[in-house]
């Protein structure tokens, strides 16, 4: 008996010290703290909501109004904002670059903003009805412009001058036209190319009345057999030889063939 009495009051828990009861007391009244702070934002959610639904009905009830723009918000007012207006039937958009600076701009349904008034707010801009109008204009003007200078194809330059006019005074005015007709490449010279040399009878010539005298009568051509030398190299050292003793002995030369 003595043995099972022992055994329960070992398992019973220990009553609490000093120190623990200090610790539960400012535990439970840090949760009681805690438990206000969440009914209060509650609360402060629940006033603020009633007090945007009637900034919203108030706005749909003026005619003259057809957006209207918010004071910068948190991220959760902005949400609750966004949510009355969704469930009010209308639109609206976040505008602004750092999360405490952005506002909220509601706008009715059929007034919904384009999307250049869009990127305006975005750019933190003022919309301009009639500064857009003309912009769009001008867009309008420019593609036409451009859609009439592609149907056109591209433009052809012409030159202020010919360029026979402006060397007129060097090579005359029919002379390099009536030239180029009469060049004709002599192909038993063995390279295609006309003749270039010039006889006595153009040489008196000049301008532009020499190249085409000189293309019109030419110099019969020359076998391209005749222009080779079909001596060995021993027969043609021998021939330099004897025309070197020649020339020592002061005896005449030999013509050539």
């Amino acid at each position: 008996m003595a043995d099972l009495l022992g055994s329960i009051l070992s398992s019973m828990e220990k009553p609490p010290s000093l120190g623990d009861q200090e610790s539960r007391r400012k535990a439970r009244e840090q949760a009681a703290r805690l438990k206000k702070l969440q009914e209060q934002e509650k609360q402060q959610k629940v006033e603020f909501r009633k007090r945007m639904e009637k900034e919203v009905s108030d706005f749909i009830q003026d005619s003259g109004q057809i957006k209207k723009k918010f004071q910068p918000m948190n991220k959760i007012e902005r949400s609750i904002l966004h949510d009355v207006v969704e469930v009010a039937g209308l639109t609206s958009f976040s505008f602004g670059e750092d999360d405490e600076c952005r506002y909220v701009m509601i706008f009715k349904k059929e007034f919904a903003p384009s999307d250049e008034e869009l990127d305006s707010y975005r750019r933190g801009e003022e919309w301009d009805p009639q500064k857009a109008e003309e912009k769009r204009k001008l867009k309008e003007l420019a593609q036409r412009q451009e859609e009439a200078a592609a149907q056109q194809g591209p433009v052809v330059v012409s030159p202020a001058s010919d360029y026979k006019d402006k060397y007129s005074h060097l090579i005359g005015k029919g002379a390099a036209k009536d030239a180029a007709h009469m060049l004709q490449a002599n192909k038993t010279y063995g390279c295609g190319e006309a003749p270039s040399g010039g006889g006595g009878g153009g040489a008196g010539m000049q301008g532009s009345e020499a190249l085409p005298t000189l293309l019109s009568h030419p110099h019969p051509p020359v076998p391209v057999a005749n222009k080779r030398d079909t001596r060995s190299i021993e027969e043609a050292m021998n021939e330099i030889r004897a025309k070197k003793r020649l020339r020592q002995n002061g005896e005449e030369l030999p013509p050539t063939s």
